[in-house]
């Protein structure tokens, strides 16, 4: 079994569009990662009564399932394929391992190990499907992700399994089909991905 080895907790923070906060990352560590087209929500959405950032990400999460404004380009085939190919070209490149994602209508989930800096392979990702992307929609200077992604650090095997399984159920809560599998542009909808038990971290817990 492949073991990745965690390290000693930090705070994580939820960045959607401000450009003014840290991000936690570490080669070698699992990552949740989260980012969305330009435009999908409004600028400095409010969230009257959360006290936390991870709550706050899932009721942006819930808002990007079920608005039927704003770009939706990655619910068009060719999109979606274009960014899972991207996806799949970058691992197979080294910059990461691998174990789950999804791209939705209007944003994309992943999670990895990283074998690289994460700036470095977010740099890569987003700004090789930007490019095709607006090649795509025959545009040229907009911006087509929005520039702040969301990250959260996994402190342990159990939140690992719990990340790996919103991001192949969110189809699913988003009412877009009965069953993970049924969805193609995910790692559950993947014959050829099938799920990489060898690279899941070892169930020692991080105490913060």
């Amino acid at each position: 079994m492949r073991e990745t080895r965690l390290r000693p907790h930090f705070l994580y923070v939820p960045q959607f569009h401000a450009r003014r906060l840290p991000h936690y990352s570490t080669v070698g560590h699992p990552i949740f990662l989260t980012w969305r087209l330009a435009g999908s929500l409004p600028e400095n959405r409010a969230f009257p009564g959360v006290t936390t950032s991870g709550k706050a990400f899932v009721i942006m999460d819930r808002l990007l399932d079920t608005t039927r404004t704003g770009p939706l380009h990655l619910r068009r085939p060719e999109f979606a394929e274009m960014v899972v190919d991207a996806i799949c070209y970058l691992e197979n490149e080294g910059y990461f391992v691998l174990h789950a994602f999804v791209v939705m209508a209007n944003h994309v989930h992943l999670l990895i190990t990283p074998g690289v800096p994460v700036s470095k392979l977010m740099k890569s990702l987003k700004g090789f499907t930007a490019r095709l992307g607006n090649q795509m929609l025959d545009v040229s200077g907009q911006p087509f992700w929005q520039d702040e992604s969301y990250d959260r650090w996994v402190r342990d095997a159990q939140e690992f399994e719990r990340i790996a399984s919103y991001i192949e159920n969110n189809p699913v809560t988003a009412g877009v089909c009965a069953t993970p599998e049924e969805f193609l542009w995910s790692s559950a909808g993947r014959v050829e991905n099938p799920p990489q038990v060898e690279n899941l971290p070892h169930n020692h817990v991080v105490t913060s």
